[in-house]
């Protein structure tokens, strides 16, 4: 796909991108993949995921508390702890503000690592780098699930096509990640300032009607996905039709080694576009 090599032009050392269709396929890639880079927050879904494996485990529910008084692993995956962003303390009731947290998804790994007895990233590990392949991915010793994971775009591939068409988990827990939880929840948007409504899943974020966002302004309103600092995201778009008729959904991933700022906020979106374009 001649849009990916849009990467090419971007300001920043080493970039690599994919996109993968719903069906698995690899339609396209550019620039070193199986170079492993700093996830910084794109290693939350994967970390929610893992969670959710531990839900279907039975080692945990989705609505037992963990996390402050008043909140469940839903409110942690959710963004509605009422955590502050950086730090373990309560800004907020449970379920009133969408308050992104990195300390309430380092409180749900250790909620899931006390649940299954297994430390937190060797039980992503075992849970979905494994089983699907993911041999460059890793979350390694104490290191935080919001934003310590390095992987390659080759793995996050691999991710991608699970999500699309689950095989670790049932196609309805997928769903419901993908679905609004507590719906026409405030809230600011990391970067991209405050959205009313601030729509979020299960440790995914959803497009809807967000503006100014990452995605493109073609995106779907059913796109969900996550970016992260180091200059990282992964989108899936499930209303994305393929050129040749046969489908729809695709998801792409592109990863830098440059902090997040005003230039990927320039160039994410125009490129997001060309590549739906082009599918």
């Amino acid at each position: 796909m001649q849009s990916l090599a849009l990467i090419e032009n971007w300001p920043v050392p080493t970039a690599a991108a994919a996109i993968v269709r719903a069906d698995g396929t690899v339609a396209g890639t550019r620039g070193p993949t199986s170079h492993r880079f700093e996830l910084a927050s794109v290693t939350k879904p994967l970390a929610a995921y893992a969670a959710l494996v531990a839900y279907e485990e039975g080692a945990i529910e989705l609505d037992e508390p963990a996390g402050p008084e008043g909140s469940t692993v839903r409110h942690l995956l959710a963004h509605t702890s009422g955590l502050a962003y950086d730090e373990h303390r309560v800004t907020s009731p449970p379920g009133t503000r969408r308050l992104y947290s990195n300390a309430g998804f380092e409180m749900l790994g250790d909620h899931v690592a006390k649940a299954t007895d297994i430390p937190f990233g060797e039980y992503l590990r075992q849970a979905v780098l494994e089983p699907l392949g993911m041999s460059g991915t890793a979350l390694e010793g104490a290191g935080s699930p919001a934003r310590d994971g390095v992987s390659t775009v080759d793995d996050l591939v691999k991710f991608a096509t699970e999500v699309q068409a689950p095989r670790l988990l049932d196609p309805r827990t997928v769903a419901e990640a993908m679905t609004v939880q507590y719906p026409g929840t405030k809230g600011v948007l990391p970067g991209y300032g405050h959205q009313n409504p601030n729509d979020w899943g299960l440790g995914f974020e959803i497009r809807d009607s967000k503006s100014p966002h990452w995605t493109g302004s073609s995106s779907s309103p059913r796109t969900f996905g996550h970016f992260g600092q180091a200059g990282t995201f992964l989108w899936i778009d499930p209303e994305a039709r393929w050129a040749d008729g046969r489908g729809t959904g695709a998801a792409c991933v592109a990863l830098t080694d440059r902090v997040f700022g005003p230039w990927a906020a320039e160039v994410w979106p125009p490129f997001t576009d060309a590549v739906l374009a082009e599918l």
